[in-house]
């Protein structure tokens, strides 16, 4: 597969994959109960932060892969 479609196709999923894990990070942190305790909602906000990209390493490196 050339690299055009590669980073086309990566860059379709990546913006896809990323609008559906915002929301859903969104929507559990909302769920938090009213009562949760600052710093506990402070590790969430930030695990929730840097996880998306651990899915998106192996994408990017795909993408950036020379051709065959």
């Amino acid at each position: 597969m050339s690299p055009r479609w590669k980073k086309l196709i990566g860059l379709v999923v990546l913006v896809f994959g990323l609008t559906l894990y915002v929301l859903l990070a969104m929507r559990l942190g909302v769920a938090l109960p009213d009562d949760t305790p600052f710093l506990l909602e402070l590790a969430y906000y930030v695990i929730a932060g840097i996880a998306w990209a651990f899915p998106c390493i192996p994408l990017i490196r795909w993408m950036n892969r020379p051709a065959r």
